[in-house]
Parts: C-alpha cells; structure tokens; sequence
C-alpha cells in the first residue's frame, strides 16, 4: 500500500504536467489561430495582386503591339533610304569614275580595277532595273572604255618589259645542267616581279569580266617574238665570238662576290677538225706523205665556219629548249589553264619554225655537197643529228599537249638527216670504189694518195658518232629485225660499213699502183698506203671497230705490207744478180785469167756500178713518210746488197782483171751502205 505522503507527491506531479499540457496545447491553438489569420492576410494579398496584374497587362499589351508596328515602320523607312542612296549612287557612277577611266590604270591599277567594279555593278543594276534608261547606255561606254585601257595597259606592260635574254645568260642556262661546280641555280626573270603581278591580275579580270581572249594573242605574238630575237641573238653571238677570237666564251656562274665573275669556254661538240688534227699529229709522226696529204686539210678555213656554224645550230637548238620551258612556266601564271597549250603552241612556232628550216637548209646544203663529192660538209650533220636525237626527250616534254603537226617536225628533220647522212656514207663508200685513175693525181714519189687520207679522215670522223652513223644505217634496212634495232645491231652495221670502205679503197689502190711503169714504185706505193691505213686505224681505235665483223683484218693488212716489201726487193735483183754467186765464172787461184774471164769480171761490176747508181738515184726521189718502216726497208736491203757485194768483192777484188782496177771497182761496202742509207730522202 502507497504511503499518504507519497501519494500526495504523486499526484502533485501529475497535476503539474496536466497544466503544462494544458498551457501547451493553448500556445497551439493559439498559434493555429494566429497562422488562420495570416493565411487569410496573404491569400487577400495575392488576390489583390492578380487583380491588378491582369490590370497592368490589360494596359501593357496594347502598348507594346503599338511600339512594335513603329519600330517596324521605322525600319522600313530606313530601309528605303538606304536602298534610296544606293539607287541614287548608281546615277553617280559615271561621274565619279570617268576621270579615273580617262587617266587609265598606269601607275595605280588598284585603285583603276575597282572603279571598273563599280562600273560593272551599275551596268548590272541598270540592265536588271531599268533597260531603257540613258544612264545604262553612258556606264556601258565607261566600262567598254574601261576594258580598252586595260587591254592597253596589258600591252604596254608586256612590249616594255619583255626583254631578249642576253646570248652570254643563255649559254650559262645551258651549261647549267652539266657543270657540277656551279653553286647557284641561272634563273631567267622575263618580267620584274611587281610588273608580272599586275600582268597576272589584268589577264584574270580580262578573262573573268572583260569576256576577251584577245590579250592572249598579244601575249604570244610579243613573247614569240623575244624568243624568236633571244635564239638569233645566240646565233649572232658566236658568229661575233668566232671572228674575234675564235672560239666563243660564256661567262660561268658568278660567284658570290659578282665583281669576279670567271670565264669558262663553251662545250664544242665533235667536229671535222678533230679528224683532221688526228691527221696532222699522224703527219708529225711520220705517217703522211710530203704528197699525200688529205685534200681537207687546206681548207681550214672552210671547215672552222663549218664548226662555228654547226656549233651555232646545236646550242641553238638547247637554247630553244631551256627558253621554251622558261617561257611555258611564265605562260601558266597568266594564261587561263585551258588555253594555256593553244597559246604556247602559237607563241613557239616563230623560233621552232626557224630552227626546223635552218635544220632542213643543212639537208639540202648537205645533198649539194654529196652531188659535189664533198663529204667534209656532209660530216656536220653527224653532230647536229646525235645532238637532235640526244635533246628529243626534253623536246617531245616541252612540247606536250601542242599540236600533232608542232610535235611531228622534229621527227621529222631528224628522219630527213638520218636518210642524208645514209646516203652520204653510201655515195662516200661508192666514190671511194670508183674514184678514177687520174695519172698526174698520182705521188710521184709513191706517196699516201690523198683518197686513202680522205677515207682515213673519215672513218675517224665517225668514231664519235658510231651510234649516229649506225642509226644512219639501221634506218635504211628494210628487214624486221631493223624496225627495233639494238645499239649492237647498230654496231655491226657500222662496222661492217667500215670494212667495205676499207675494201674499196684497197681496190682502187691496187687499180692505181698500176699507173707506175716501176713495179717497184707500185710496191712503195701501196706499201706505204697499207702502212698508213694499219697505223691510222691502230691509232684511232678504228681496229677495234674493223674487228666486230672482221677479226682478222689487221694480220691481213700486215701480209699485204710484207708481200709489197718483198715486191720491192725484187727490183734489186737486177743489181745483185750481176755480182750472184751463180753467174760467177770459175777459175783456178794462181792461173792467169782469160781474156773472156776478165771481160765477164769487168762487166759484172760494171753492171752492179750502174745498176746501183741508177737504183739509187731513182729511189732516193721515193718516199716512205714512215721512219720505222723506211729505216727497216733500208737495214734489209743494205743487208742482203752487202753481204753479196762483200763477198763478190772479197772474191775478184784482188783478182788482176784489167790495169784499171779504181775504173771498175768504184765502191766499197761501206760505202754501197751510205748509199742504201739515203734511199727514199729527197733531202740527201
């Protein structure tokens, strides 16, 4: 059972906490009544709010509908005005621009281009807005008047500052490509920089607005004609070059310091002449005759035209080459793409069409000269013709896209000089084989012939064209195996050409050996026309050319020297007969001789006296131009002379056959030897 006392606690506590509870749920009713009311202030507030905001947007929107439609109206206006003005300035133009015009666009093309623009726009405006009106009429003639000066200007342009390349800048353009030391690349500037701009800036409006192609006319007609001028120029230049000094220079590329420029002599190509100072040093060596020399040899001054002329050609034809690039690489930067060929086409045909008939002109100078039997003037096609071929791929490159009949005319001269050159080395083979027996053309002294130094000099000629020449050749074989040949084939040709020249020459020496009455003399003659073929071929490597179809002509051509030598001996025969062992009398030694003995003795040496002395005196006027074979003839005869005269005069030259012994024995053997030793000196 609770204690009162706690009870009474207890419930005190409960009481308390009844009246918190009841003090609390009044702050809540309170609250809530407070909250009530302020829900109702606010939901008032807003109410109020809405009304009003429906209020203001009822009195904003017609507002703002009003403002926009102004502003659209503004706009408007201003648009009128603007298009107003810009109406208004197309009116304008003509004044504004005719004074430009008039003054033309020297000096400020810029400024010129963009009043032409101007121009143009009206013109457009008044076409599209107005067609009849006069105004169109008046920018039209401005524009037209416009186009013109531009036109003119281009020309001008063009004609003033297209220069001809100097001759001296051309060979160091085509010297360029094969001089290893040159640092600096030969560059050509066919326009100032700022000259070409504007050039290229009037041909793209000409081409874009102008509607004309008519510059490109102008262009080429003045660019063919500086390039047409720049080879012609070169042309003159070594003609120049060749009278004052000889040999033309050209200045190389100068060094960085360009007031020490260096000099270096132009490439020459293989020529006649040095043919013929292979012959000369032949001569200083003892393989010409003081007759026989060839019949090309005066004519130096002939043949140095000759060089200049051909060498004026072939750089000529290089020149073409390198100023015909330089020239397709400036057409490209003002000459729209797809005229571009048509336009270099026409603006090359001047200068290629002067070197094609200068080239046809060599023909024909060329054919002249086989009907005249003149093959040193034959020989300058051989140069320009491996030149041609050599140079045909840079040309077929730099002719690409032109027109077939352009493409075709190199072809074409190489065609007509492989087909004149073939007839030349076949008429020089026939002249070789039918060159007639003219007595006073004949060495008296049995000299080397000039026809066979003719041959020799040309068959030299063509060791520096063996490839040329046996092209030549080739083209006129008519079998399958020729349409395709090999530089082998070509090879064979050539040699086989030599050796039928080699073989009609030695068949026309033989036919004119037969002119001397003297077999002897026959025998030097051919002797040393033998001698002279073997030693010019050995010398100028033609034996190894001869030896691809004919291996054994050298042993042959050294049979034939042996057999004319022993041909000659024989004609000492009558002189060492008399004193011959047989056609000695026999006597017995301490028997006195008989009057016959003593008279055969006698006339045995007289005979040896006179025919020495005849012998001698005749042959000392003959030639042996050959010192190796002339001192090994002379040895050989003086030999077997000798031996046979010593042991004659060793035998009867104590022998008492007559009272006057210095009458008869005239000579000793050495002195018989002296006088074998000047045979074949004309000097002794």
């Amino acid at each position: 059972m609770i204690p009162p006392q706690e009870a009474s606690a207890r419930r005190r506590e409960i009481e308390d906490k009844l009246k918190q509870e009841e003090e609390t749920l009044s702050f809540i009713r309170d609250s809530l009544e407070k909250s009530d009311q302020l829900t109702k202030n606010m939901v008032s507030i807003l109410s109020s709010f809405e009304s009003r905001l429906m209020k203001l947007e009822n009195s904003i929107i017609p507002v703002h509908k009003q403002t926009e439609n102004l502003q659209r109206l503004q706009e408007n206006v201003e648009k009128t005005l603007s298009c107003l003005d810009h109406v208004i300035s197309y009116y304008h133009v003509a004044s504004d621009t005719e004074k430009i015009i008039k003054e033309g666009p020297p000096g400020r093309l810029e400024e010129y281009l963009g009043s032409i623009a101007k121009i143009q726009k009206a013109v457009e405006y008044f076409q599209d807005n107005s067609p009849d009106s006069p105004e169109l009429n008046k920018v039209k003639l401005l524009f037209e008047r416009g186009k013109e000066s531009l036109e003119s200007e281009f020309r001008s342009l063009m004609t003033r500052h297209s220069k001809v390349v100097s001759p001296v800048l051309i060979l160091d353009l085509i010297s360029g490509d094969d001089d290893l030391e040159a640092q600096e690349d030969v560059t050509l500037e066919h326009l100032p920089e700022s000259v070409l701009q504007d050039v290229i800036r009037i041909s793209r409006w000409l081409v874009e607005y102008g509607r004309n192609q008519d510059f490109m006319n102008v262009y080429y007609q003045i660019r063919s004609s500086q390039l047409d001028r720049s080879i012609k120029g070169l042309k003159e230049h070594f003609h120049k070059s060749s009278s004052s000094s000889g040999v033309p220079y050209s200045p190389a590329i100068p060094n960085k310091r360009k007031d020490t420029p260096t000099k270096k002599p132009v490439k020459r190509p293989g020529t006649i002449r040095k043919a013929q100072n292979l012959l000369k040093q032949y001569s200083q060596h003892g393989l010409d005759g003081k007759k026989g020399g060839s019949n090309l040899i005066p004519l130096e001054g002939r043949d140095d035209m000759l060089d200049v002329e051909t060498d004026a050609y072939i750089h000529c034809v290089s020149a073409f080459v390198k100023l015909a690039q330089s020239e397709y690489q400036l057409l490209a930067d003002i000459i729209p793409e797809h005229h571009q060929k048509k336009t270099f086409d026409s603006l090359i045909q001047d200068a290629l069409d002067g070197l094609m008939l200068e080239g046809e002109n060599i023909v024909s100078a060329a054919r002249k000269a086989i009907v005249r039997h003149d093959f040193s003037t034959v020989l300058t096609v051989f140069p320009i013709l491996r030149h041609l071929k050599q140079t045909k791929p840079e040309f077929d490159q730099v002719l690409q896209g032109t027109a077939a009949s352009t493409k075709n005319k190199l072809p074409g001269l190489i065609t007509s000089m492989e087909t004149i050159g073939a007839k030349a080395l076949e008429d020089f083979a026939d002249n070789i084989k039918n060159d007639p027996d003219k007595e006073y053309n004949m060495p008296k002294d049995g000299t080397v012939h000039e026809l066979t130094s003719n041959a020799i000099l040309f068959l030299q000629q063509l060791l520096d064209f063996q490839e040329t020449a046996g092209a030549m050749l080739a083209s006129q074989e008519t079998s399958s195996s020729a349409t395709s040949y090999s530089s082998e084939f070509s090879k064979r040709l050539l040699s086989t050409y030599i050796c039928k020249v080699l073989g009609n020459l030695q068949l026309n020496l033989l036919s004119k050996s037969k002119v001397y009455e003297d077999p002897a003399l026959s025998a030097i003659f051919l002797h040393n026309n033998y001698n002279y073929i073997l030693k010019s071929l050995e010398k100028s490597e033609l034996i190894q050319l001869v030896a691809v179809t004919q291996k054994t002509a050298e042993r042959s051509y050294r049979e034939h020297i042996e057999q004319q030598i022993q041909t000659y001996q024989r004609s000492w025969l009558k002189v060492t007969d008399y004193i011959a062992e047989k056609n000695l009398p026999v006597f017995q030694p301490g028997v006195k001789l008989r009057d016959k003995e003593r008279q055969i003795i006698k006339e045995r040496f007289k005979g040896f006296n006179d025919g020495l002395e005849e012998l001698c005196k005749i042959q000392k006027a003959w030639a042996i131009p050959d010192t190796e074979q002339r001192d090994r003839i002379r040895q050989a005869q003086k030999t077997i002379v000798k031996e046979t005269y010593g042991s004659f005069l060793q035998k009867f030259g104590s022998v008492p056959f007559t009272k006057n012994p210095e009458k008869y024995i005239k000579y000793g053997v050495e002195q018989v030897g002296d006088m074998i030793d000047r045979l074949f000196d004309t000097s002794a």
